[in-house]
């Protein structure tokens, strides 16, 4: 045993002594796992810059065992006392994440006899562990994603728009989709409860009657009514209802059901309503087994991708072709559909359910407390944003001034929240106020009011929302039991927000998360409940009787604001307003690398697995090299998910 070891020993009889041997899968990683390691330190935790990440759940056990030896890179061989991964969880230093073993627990005896094992390893031994973090993705294939996905509510309007041009939105009306993911795509959560199927059900119905009321006033017959356009209108509605060609059985399946009414338009609407109910449109093909439907399926990932709604004649002629099996074929098309109108209510959806819209149209406000806000002031707070995004977007602008812009998109009601004029023309673009500290997405109502609570700003909120919609990282909820009530703020002990909070960052239990998210806060805390600026905290009491008047009255108390706040876990991250955290932010890899990753999650309808890594970079990379155009990343990922291994998929954001 080393000498710096034996010292340790005399200190801390848990340290092992003698040549016991120690399974890290069966004794070290499950610790390390209830400790809670695993949570932050992955892929999109919040300690995914560090150089420790834990494999994801489910890995075979030569991936867990091949991880147990990378953590040599954390060991120091001479003094294994001072080692990273001895002081780190043990919090002899700092730790953002706090003490996940206590010092002289039977716990530290696992780790530090897994340590000794690590110190030990032979040179050739070592070296392999080493390579474990350039290695681990190299058996992995891409995550396929789900062969169907469920049309979300938003698809299900614009195809049956486009498909019947019937615009009345009747998935309005349908149960509506879960937020999983940050997203209502996410097909882990696309069940069909009882109550959507009758909805379907009730829509199919309307739907084709409507198409078909006054005749065939929406062009949907492409003969003379016949027999024999019978047929043809099955196989021309049909391919595209379902997105591909049909099959033989289909196709006399669906003409056994027309013949079964005497008049044309009567057996076309039956068999337009018993299509509109079919799994074939009701779910789309993202991938594809039989290679007949693979360029019918890329087709259709295409179409929802870019445009949110189903192929157009065009589209599923080119994928006829074969104008999708190739690299440039492809990219070609995806160029094209990005300059169609239809990619505005695409990004327009994406940006809604990304910057969580919702939130901001289902919340209230005290209208006497914030008389400025109502429910068209909600609706032009996720305009702005959708306006304010598109024209980055649209006009090829560096994407990350997101967070950094002076200006916004106002009317009216958002101007009197800015505290500037309002524009001449409604939504027009208006710059900040010079000494508003306001800034890009960070500076703007719809962010500072969806993250906060009806009566006043929410520190808490806004630090998660930054660390999960614009860091990509995952907190840990918080553990069953805990109290999350604060003290309330009184007439004789008057608190600020961060004053109240203040046990969030003492307490233990709660400091090893809050600590991540609450500095964050901290500097958005000049900005009240609907987005307007105040320079210090104000409370308003019902006092006691007053001296000179008798009756009751309101006691007001103003307190100073401290909104000095940093990103635990970013270089150089202190911050005190949203415009410095908004430079902060668009200068960081890992910002960068989320925009990716959500406009991933959001196309692909799941989250990515260590598996999409090199494609998740490959996009960074290409989205980098293109000074950040939105409209490159998505060719990039479009080329990375249909031909990974082609060279192609890596330089398709660098096209001018």
């Amino acid at each position: 045993m080393q000498r710096g070891l034996l010292a340790l020993v005399l200190c801390y009889a848990a340290w092992p002594v003698g040549g016991q041997t120690i399974s890290f899968r069966q004794s070290v990683y499950p610790m390390l796992q209830n400790a809670g390691c695993a949570a932050c330190h992955n892929l999109n935790g919040v300690a995914s810059a560090t150089r420790l990440h834990f494999p994801d759940s489910g890995a075979p056990p030569d991936r867990v065992d091949a991880f147990g030896k990378s953590l040599a890179a954390l060991v120091d061989r001479e003094h294994p006392e001072n080692s990273l991964l001895f002081r780190k969880p043990t919090r002899r230093v700092a730790h953002g994440g706090g003490v996940r073993i206590q010092p002289g627990s039977p716990e530290e005896a696992i780790l530090t006899s897994w340590i000794q094992v690590l110190a030990q390893l032979p040179e050739k031994e070592l070296a392999d562990a080493l390579s474990y973090g350039t290695k681990r993705f190299a058996d992995m294939k891409p995550g396929q994603g789900a062969v169907l996905r469920r049309l979300t509510h938003s698809q299900y309007n614009n195809t049956v728009r486009d498909l019947l041009d019937d615009p009345s939105r009747p998935a309005d009306q349908f149960p509506p989709d879960d937020f999983i993911n940050g997203f209502r795509d996410q097909y882990e959560a696309q069940n069909l409860s009882p109550l959507l199927e009758e909805s379907y059900s009730t829509a199919a119905e309307r739907l084709s009657a409507n198409a078909f009321r006054n005749g065939d006033t929406h062009h949907l017959i492409p003969c003379k009514p016949s027999a024999a356009c019978r047929s043809r209108f099955i196989a021309n509605f049909g391919l595209k209802a379902f997105r591909r060609p049909l099959k033989p059985a289909e196709q006399q399946r669906y003409e056994v059901l027309f013949a079964s009414e005497t008049d044309f338009m009567a057996g076309a609407q039956l068999v337009v309503e018993a299509m509109l109910q079919s799994p074939n449109f009701l779910f789309r093909l993202d991938t594809a087994i039989d290679p007949n439907l693979r360029a019918y399926a890329a087709a259709s990932q295409l179409s929802y991708s870019l445009w949110d709604t189903m192929p157009d004649d065009a589209l599923l002629a080119a994928a006829a072709r074969g104008d999708l099996s190739t690299p440039a074929g492809l990219e070609q098309k995806a160029r094209t559909m990005l300059q169609d109108p239809r990619a505005h209510q695409m990004l327009e959806e994406f940006v809604s359910e990304w910057l969580r819209v919702d939130r901001v149209l289902s919340t209230t406000r005290d209208t006497r407390r914030y008389p400025q806000f109502s429910r068209e002031t909600a609706v032009a707070m996720g305009k702005e944003a959708q306006l304010f995004i598109g024209d980055l977007v649209w006009n090829d602008r560096n994407f990350m001034t997101a967070y950094t812009a002076g200006h916004g998109f106002m009317n009216a009601e958002l101007a009197s929240i800015y505290g500037v004029e309002a524009p001449a023309k409604e939504f027009d673009k208006v710059a900040f106020p010079p000494n508003s500290e306001r800034a890009g997405l960070l500076g703007q109502a719809l962010f500072l009011t969806g993250t906060s609570k009806p009566e006043d700003s929410s520190i808490t909120g806004r630090g998660l929302f930054i660390r999960e919609q614009f860091l990509c990282q995952h907190v840990p909820p918080p553990p069953p039991g805990v109290d999350t009530n604060l003290p309330p703020s009184t007439e004789a002990h008057p608190q600020t927000n961060r004053e109240r909070m203040a046990s969030h960052t003492t307490e233990a239990v709660c400091a090893s998360c809050h600590g991540l998210i609450d500095p964050i806060g901290w500097g958005f805390e000049k900005f009240d409940a609907i987005g307007v600026r105040r320079e210090t905290y104000r409370l308003t009491f019902a006092s006691a009787r007053k001296e000179t008047g008798g009756g009751r009255g309101a006691g007001n108390v103003t307190l100073p604001l401290n909104t000095n706040g940093n990103v635990l876990g970013l270089k150089d991250a202190g911050f005190s307003s949203p415009r410095e955290l908004g430079a902060i932010l668009a200068a960081n890899t890992q910002c960068q690398e989320c925009v990716v990753k959500q406009y991933f999650r959001y196309t692909a309808g799941r989250m990515e697995t260590p598996a999409d890594q090199p494609i998740i970079s490959r996009v960074t990379d290409a989205f980098r090299a293109s000074n950040f155009k939105f409209k490159e990343l998505v060719v990039a990922l479009v080329l990375a998910r249909e031909f990974p291994g082609d060279e192609r998929s890596e330089r398709g954001a660098t096209h001018n």
